[in-house]
């Protein structure tokens, strides 16, 4: 079987840019030697537009916009958010609320004796509806204006603007606007995300995207990519379904731009110019796991040689929030005061706004987009790919019989049970006990941090791990819903390359009702493998566990494995002669990503967006005898499969 082996990696996140390890970065980034924090630093600087001085005024504004905060009017204005009011314009000329009883008041107006006036009001003749709704009388003023008499109950919307109940959000750095560094064309801000972080994974990755295409079939590229709540920004399928109700018209650009598949379209059509395999798995806070899934599948099967695996969500509008306030499962303001005994009136600590596995009130809803590739083990080693790690196994299981969708069920025991059980086959007892992390989904919920930690801890209770290190990279950069999976892949490569796990430092402690016997949940960062210095021993780690849960049963676990862990298996399988070769070849790939690093740091890194470039239609296909040819490429299509049936047929 074929290991798919992550070549590269790229995104941004509320921490900042992904390649390089940058976003990581930022979340440790006071456990980090100076050198590698003024480089993190300085690449937010470039980032967000700045010019990095070195300072520490220059330092702290960096740090005030980034990881979870109070949100910025960039997305909405949390204080004044613009809603209708429902109210009832009685026949008398009176206003009532749509909870007032319409009735009372007219019976009342018959007690006097009267016949209250109907209600009159005078509308340009443009703006009449369609239809004339019941009651209402036309009197013609003039060509343009008519006067409208309207002499029973009629309902209007009133213009409101309202508090939102919920402030704080994991958001892109402050002043980073991806749609600014491309022609975005009224893109969804989602759509927008998935191009800047395809487009970071490729340039951090070192490789040359055009000599790989020769080198893999055309069909031979798969892309999973997608988006658990599609997009519902305003240029999306947000302003398709309210376009009416605003009186605005319907574009042809929300309906297709909705679809959640769209971030892998994107990037096969304007970034890679792809032909394999594409879609979308959503499993709700699941959905990247399930695009690994599809991924790795494809790689241990052999129907691909790259996979690129990703999300992106946008999910920081007035309406998503709503929505999930109203099932109570964001953190309010309201919430965090009573946590911390803030007077009514008073602000909150709105970058304490999650809390994994502590006293608290909800989760802290997020934005982010995350791209992963992924080579089968001969192509990396012939093409000199930088070997970030691994991916065994990703495994799906649902819940069964539910009383309520959202709430938890056993399949994330048996999602974490068999994720364990791969690494241990894989890495061997030892290394099983003392050589790994979980990352956990660590939402901030009430009934997470007792289901969740209660999976985690008999888990490793029944693998004889005695204090098994928990990450909960939410506390930090928020749940960004479908590419959550995503953010915690690319946080366990960072702890790979430097050794420090991330403390869940919005909190002052374990909840007394967190089952932790054999967990090590730290409130600090801490360096693993009782490493000294600025991190633990990397090399000694050899897994990570992925876990995630998501509204309906949704549960996915994976195992990953660590670049120390995957080059030990690449040397046995490939030898020390292929292994020489490759790490030669590697020195030019560590070069050209090297490049695209200073590039970024100087701000002239752009995305990649190939609009109308070099499109092809049918003319371009040719068949030629057992393959098909796309003409411009020097790949084919072998269309001389083996019958995988043979001893059927």
């Amino acid at each position: 079987m074929r290991l798919p082996v992550i070549t590269g990696f790229g995104g941004i996140n509320a921490a900042g840019r992904g390649s390089a390890h940058h976003a990581y970065r930022r979340m440790v980034i006071e456990a980090l030697p100076a050198r590698l924090a003024d480089g993190t630093w300085h690449a937010l600087a470039s980032l967000t537009g700045r010019d990095w001085d070195g300072s520490d005024a220059e330092r702290s504004a960096l740090a005030a916009a980034t990881l979870v905060r109070r949100i910025e009017s960039a997305h909405f204005d949390v204080d004044a958010v613009p809603w209708h009011r429902r109210l009832i314009m009685e026949a008398g000329g009176g206003a009532a609320d749509a909870n007032a009883n319409a009735a009372a008041n007219a019976a009342a107006s018959a007690r006097a004796g009267t016949n209250a006036p109907a209600a009159t009001f005078r509308l340009r003749a443009r703006q009449l509806p369609d239809a004339i709704p019941p009651g209402w009388q036309l009197a013609p003023v003039d060509e343009t204006h008519v006067d409208v008499r309207i002499d029973q109950e009629q309902l209007f919307l009133l213009p409101a603007l309202r508090e939102s109940a919920v402030k704080a959000a994991g958001q892109l750095p402050s002043g980073f606007e991806p749609g600014s560094l491309y022609p975005a064309r009224s893109h969804p801000r989602g759509l927008q995300m998935a191009v800047y972080a395809a487009s970071d994974a490729l340039g951090g990755s070192g490789l040359n995207w055009d000599e790989l295409r020769g080198l893999v079939g055309a069909d031979q590229i798969s892309v999973y990519a997608g988006s658990s709540m599609s997009q519902l920004d305003a240029a999306g399928n947000g302003g398709m379904v309210k376009a009416r109700y605003l009186g605005r018209k319907v574009t042809s650009k929300y309906c297709p731009f909705g679809f959640a598949e769209m971030p892998a379209d994107f990037i096969n059509a304007y970034v890679l110019g792809n032909y394999g395999s594409t879609g979308t798995n959503m499993g709700a806070c699941a959905s990247f796991l399930y695009n690994l899934r599809q991924g790795i599948g494809d790689i241990q099967s052999g129907r691909a040689r790259i996979a690129i695996v990703g999300n992106s969500e946008a999910p920081i509008t007035p309406e998503i929030i709503e929505g999930y306030a109203a099932m109570g499962a964001l953190a309010t303001d309201k919430g965090l005061r009573e946590l911390d005994g803030v007077p009514p009136g008073q602000e909150p600590d709105h970058r304490r706004a999650c809390r994994p596995f502590a006293d608290n009130c909800g989760f802290t809803i997020a934005e982010s987009a995350q791209m992963i590739i992924l080579f089968d083990d001969e192509l990396a080693m012939e093409t000199g790919a930088q070997v970030f790690g691994a991916v065994s196994d990703v495994f799906v299981n649902a819940d069964g019989y539910k009383k309520s969708i959202s709430s938890p069920g056993v399949g994330n025991y048996i999602t974490v049970a068999k994720a364990l059980a791969a690494a241990r086959a894989i890495v061997g007892e030892e290394a099983l006990r003392r050589g790994g992390h979980v990352q956990a989904h660590g939402t901030g919920t009430p009934q997470n941090r007792v289901t969740e930690s209660h999976i985690l801890n008999e888990a490793a209770k029944c693998f004889g791990i005695e204090a098994w290190p928990v990450v909960a990279v939410k506390s930090c950069i928020g749940h960004s819903i479908g590419a959550a999976g995503a953010d915690q892949l690319a946080a366990t490569l960072g702890i790979w390359a430097h050794g420090i796990a991330p403390g869940i430092r919005t909190i002052g402690g374990v909840a007394d009702d967190v089952h932790c016997s054999h967990l090590d949940i730290a409130v600090e960062h801490r360096a693993l493998d009782g490493g000294g210095g600025s991190g633990g021993d990397a090399g000694a780690q050899r897994y990570a566990i992925l876990n995630a849960k998501g509204f309906g049963g949704n549960n996915a676990s994976a195992a990953a494995l660590s670049p120390a862990q995957t080059c030990s298996m690449l040397a046995k399988r490939h030898g020390e002669k292929t292994m020489l070769s490759w790490r030669r070849k590697q020195e030019a790939v560590s070069e050209r990503a090297a490049r695209f690093e200073a590039a970024c740091l100087a701000g002239q890194a752009r995305p990649i967006y190939r609009y109308d470039y070099q499109v092809l239609g049918g003319g371009d296909v040719e068949f030629d005898g057992g393959q098909l040819r796309i003409k411009g490429g020097a790949a084919r299509i072998d269309l001389n499969p083996e019958n995988p049936y043979a001893d059927m047929s």
